[in-house]
């Protein structure tokens, strides 16, 4: 594998994720932003992972049950092993360098990964500037949720070296990474995209054609929309919806914590995209109005301190 230096363009919830664990698997890692403002939202988070790790690397020495499979995949560890991991933790916030510049952050670049907001009319614009500064060695791939890259690649100026690389929330937990090519992606570039999968501790999920919403997001947004509908819909409020789901399943989260988890500005991108959504008489509509109300509020989700639940 020929890639050392990762760029994560955006510093959300899984853009601030995916670049603080390519830094502790030993990447280059800079992460570029929009604007100075943007620089002070992604700090507090990168802090806030450095502590989660940390404090469930320690949990480790007493509790099996602590075990991550981001970490490593030697699942018994004497606590020598473990402080290594503590100090590869340290180093790695330490090293993330964060940026406003899309040439400093395109230079030499093997690997862009973009994590920005899940909206078309801010992917495309973004695209069209990045490929002015990529060298032609770069490979880049979209994290988005629910778009599919050929509606994208076009404006990339590097269709053949341009795929999707999904990640499931708390990756350094649930350590899965959906690879999705498109018709015009060569397969020596998703290979070595795999490969980084591997060299960061994820599982890659290889899909053999192009899936909106990859597997992951098949099934889980459909889940996630209809216990919003059934709030919208005044049926029954967001704690009454997940403890039916978590009494019922045995599931250890219902719905709207996984929502503040995901964070609601993603999932309003999501809701918005349904032309229903214009029309405040629709669910669509009425989930559209129900999240946007907390965001306005500034309960965006657990890297908030508030969602639907309030977090210490």
């Amino acid at each position: 594998m020929n890639i050392k230096k990762v760029v994560v363009a955006g510093g959300g919830v899984l853009g601030s994720q995916i670049a603080f664990q390519s830094a502790f698997s030993g990447f280059d890692v800079t992460i570029w932003l929009r604007s100075e403002a943007s620089i002070e939202r992604a700090q507090p988070k990168l802090n806030r992972l450095k502590e989660i790790y940390i404090n469930t690397m320690e949990e480790m020495k007493t509790n099996p049950q602590a075990y991550c499979r981001g970490f490593t995949d030697k699942t018994k560890l004497t606590n020598e092993e473990i402080e290594q991991l503590k100090q590869k933790t340290e180093t790695a916030h330490k090293n993330i360098q964060l940026t406003t510049s899309y040439e400093e952050a395109a230079k030499d670049a093997d690997l862009i990964i973009e994590a920005i907001a899940e909206d078309p009319k801010q992917k495309i614009p973004f695209y069209q500037e990045l490929a002015k500064h990529m060298p032609e060695k770069t490979i880049l791939v979209t994290n988005s949720s629910t778009l599919l890259p050929s509606t994208f690649a076009e404006y990339t100026g590097r269709p053949a070296k341009y795929l999707a690389l999904h990640f499931a929330n708390e990756i350094w937990k649930n350590n899965t990474a959906e690879v999705m090519g498109h018709p015009e992606t060569e397969q020596k570039y998703y290979d070595e995209v795999v490969k980084f999968a591997e060299a960061i501790n994820m599982v890659p999920l290889q899909l053999k054609k192009e899936q909106p919403g990859y597997i992951l997001n098949s099934m889980l947004v459909p889940f996630l929309s209809a216990a919003e509908a059934l709030y919208a819909n005044e049926v029954a409020d967001p704690e009454t919806i997940d403890k039916t789901w978590m009494l019922a399943t045995g599931a250890p989260n219902g719905p709207f914590r996984i929502l503040d988890v995901v964070g609601l500005t993603t999932a309003y991108n999501i809701v918005i995209m349904n032309p229903e959504a214009k029309d405040p008489t629709t669910t669509p509509g009425k989930i559209a109005a129900k999240l946007k109300e907390k965001i306005d509020q500034g309960k965006t989700g657990i890297n908030a301190g508030e969602g639907f639940y309030k977090y210490n």
